[in-house]
């Protein structure tokens, strides 16, 4: 077995229809030259329209690097706790408690299908959504599965984690925008300090 490396990003901002909107275009292009600096196999990405553009704009910084779709990132609530936690009390509602089986089927085979060593070495992007990004970190570090409420992600910023078969999970980056102007981090999260 050898080393997977999996660059995740979040996909960039969008508007309310979930379309990217310019600033998250912007930030998918810088995102994209930050990995042009790596051997890239391949980008995979929700099949949603937020995160198939800006796989799409990432692979254009990536030359005859392949971009797919990945079913298994799609947006979902990955694990929804019993009761929730009183600060996601108004969060979450019956419809996402319905769903919660449905969430925890994606959200196991997201885990099946990236979260493992691979038979060569491979460098692949994985461009999804903010709860994947948090549960695929959460995995990581072995954490409870409620951990991941607790772990924010910002539009287009970078969280890599290594998979070797001779040790566990190694979280190398996490919620990285160094790539991102300070105009550009953070964006859809309100008014907030922008490290």
């Amino acid at each position: 077995m050898a080393t997977r490396h999996l660059h995740v990003l979040r996909h960039g901002a969008a508007d309310p229809s979930g379309e990217l909107s310019a600033e998250g275009e912007r930030q998918a292009e810088l995102a994209g030259r930050r990995l042009a600096a790596l051997p890239i196999d391949a980008v995979w990405h929700s099949p949603l329209p937020r995160a198939a553009r800006s796989a799409a704009i990432v692979g254009a910084q990536l030359p005859g690097v392949p971009v797919r779709e990945a079913a298994e990132l799609v947006d979902h609530v990955p694990y929804l706790p019993d009761p929730v936690p009183p600060g996601w009390a108004g969060f979450f509602d019956d419809e996402d408690r319905a769903e919660a089986p449905e969430g925890a089927r994606l959200a196991a085979a997201l885990t099946r299908r990236f979260a493992h060593p691979a038979e060569v070495e491979t460098h692949e992007v994985l461009v999804t959504h903010a709860f994947q990004v948090a549960w695929l970190v959460r995995h990581a570090l072995d954490a409870p599965p409620e951990s991941w409420l607790r772990l924010p992600s910002g539009n287009a910023a970078l969280t890599t984690i290594e998979y070797r078969d001779d040790r566990g999970p190694a979280l190398v980056v996490a919620n990285d925008m160094g790539h991102l102007p300070r105009e550009l981090r953070w964006t859809v999260y309100g008014p907030v300090a922008r490290p």
